[in-house]
This record gives C-alpha cells, structure tokens and sequence, in this order.
C-alpha cells in the first residue's frame, strides 16, 4: 500500500435477529437492518439508507469546511439525497437525486461550494 494511505475500516456482524446487523466505526456503534420486504426488521436505517447518509454527509461537511476555509458566513448546510433502485434489480441504483440547501451565502457562493463538492 502506498505510504501516507488513510484506511477506513467498518466492522459488521450478524446480531441473531434475521435482518439485522450491528456495525463498528472505530469506537462508535450502529445498527443497520434490511427494510421490511427483504424479511429485516426495518427498525433502524438500511444499507442503501446508509450509503446515501455517507455521501449526503460528505457532501454537508466538505461544503462546510470549504466555506470556512474561504471565509464564507455559511450558518447551515442541509443536503438531501434520494436514490432509485428498480424493482427487478434493487442492489443498482438507477439514479441519485442531490439537493443542496445552503443557509447564510448568496446564491453565487452557494454555487461555488457545491461546485467543489462535484468537482471532489
């Protein structure tokens, strides 16, 4: 592996219920179920929940940390994510719908940041 590489690294096991899994990142601890039709709980998030909540938060803390960085009075960033999966294949998404609601910035600078989140 090349030197200076950032490996993270998420641990999970099944958890007895059918459905369910518990998860571990570093020391945090959450439980990811699969939803009703796929015989999980439906309890707590899903995969696919999961996925798009990482890339939906990404894109709110990157997007923070650039209007930081540049000075920018950003008082809240609010991303919203939906993803489409076919019924005949749900393990695909066939397409992912971002928006981004940014609090504090002209539309310009709101541009700008989410520019740089597509451009990462």
């Amino acid at each position: 592996m090349s030197e200076g590489m950032q490996i993270n690294r998420v641990r999970s096991v099944t958890s007895g219920i059918p459905g369910r899994s518990l998860n571990s990142a570093r020391t945090n601890h959450f439980v990811i179920d699969h939803a009703g039709h796929a015989g999980g709980p439906a309890e707590a998030p899903t995969p696919a929940e999961s996925f798009l909540a990482g890339i939906s938060a990404c894109g709110a803390l990157l997007i923070e940390g650039q209007a930081e960085e540049d000075g920018l009075p950003l008082q809240r960033a609010e991303v919203a994510i939906e993803g489409m999966r076919s019924p005949e294949n749900l393990a695909d998404f066939v397409g992912i719908n971002i928006r981004f609601d940014l609090h504090g910035v002209t539309q310009e600078q709101a541009a700008q940041l989410v520019e740089v989140y597509k451009d990462r």
